[in-house]
């Protein structure tokens, strides 16, 4: 079976991807820092019939993150499709940092999570697909990567970056049989906490079958969600 790695996996987002992609006849590789979330996604997608394990590993933890990946392409034999959520990186009270208010210090945690974490698990996936001369490569992240967005700073400023390269990662696989997508989330996930009241959240699932479209169409380079 096809089996997808599904890094920083959440119990929202996360658990619709495995669903989706198991429903499909995909396994389910989960990679996030908590084995009790682990545990937790691993039991639910079992329920539903899903292949799933789980490998901790912290994304700021490169070498622990790349052994992560190593384990789950061996207990799986492979890695077909990556999808890398970047996440929220938690620095001083855990709110979002404004962008009058980021610095090198605040932006750096960020950075480590969304880029250089992402780079991480693509390079310890990717020379295998080029090898088999398939695969994707889905990376996620909030629309502050696209859309100016004041109070999202750090993390607009990081998943831009993450966004350039997978871009520019797109074009450069184009040839050797390897899809690369990337996903700004626009909306928030319903269930998330402190979602605004004006807010008009997506379910997960709506999310996560784009996620699959853009898999098994492989188009287009680049997604942005909104409500």
């Amino acid at each position: 079976m096809p089996t997808i790695a599904l890094v920083a996996a959440g119990t929202r987002l996360g658990l619709s991807l495995g669903r989706v992609f198991g429903g499909h006849g995909f396994d389910v590789a989960l990679i996030a820092r908590s084995p009790e979330r682990l545990g937790e996604l691993t039991g639910k997608l079992a329920a539903d019939g899903v292949e799933a394990a789980g490998f901790p590993a912290d994304v700021t933890d490169r070498s622990t993150l790349a052994a992560a990946l190593d384990n789950a392409a061996t207990r799986f034999g492979g890695i077909d499709v990556l999808q890398y959520s970047a996440p929220h990186v938690r620095v001083g009270d855990g709110r979002m940092t404004g962008v009058l208010d980021v610095t090198v210090e605040n932006l750096r945690p960020q950075i480590e999570g969304s880029c250089y974490g992402a780079i991480t698990a693509t390079r310890t996936v990717l020379p295998a697909m080029m090898a088999a001369g398939t695969g994707t490569l889905l990376y996620t992240t909030g629309a502050s990567a696209v859309v100016p967005t004041p109070w999202a700073g750090s993390a607009g400023a990081s998943g831009a970056a993450l966004r350039n390269w997978a871009l520019n990662l797109n074009g450069a696989l184009a040839d050797k049989g390897v899809y690369v997508g990337y996903v700004a989330l626009g909306a928030w996930i319903v269930g998330t906490p402190g979602t605004p009241e004006d807010a008009s959240p997506m379910e997960p699932d709506d999310i996560a079958h784009i996620h699959w479209d853009m898999h098994a169409t492989r188009h287009p380079a680049e997604r942005l969600i909104t409500p």
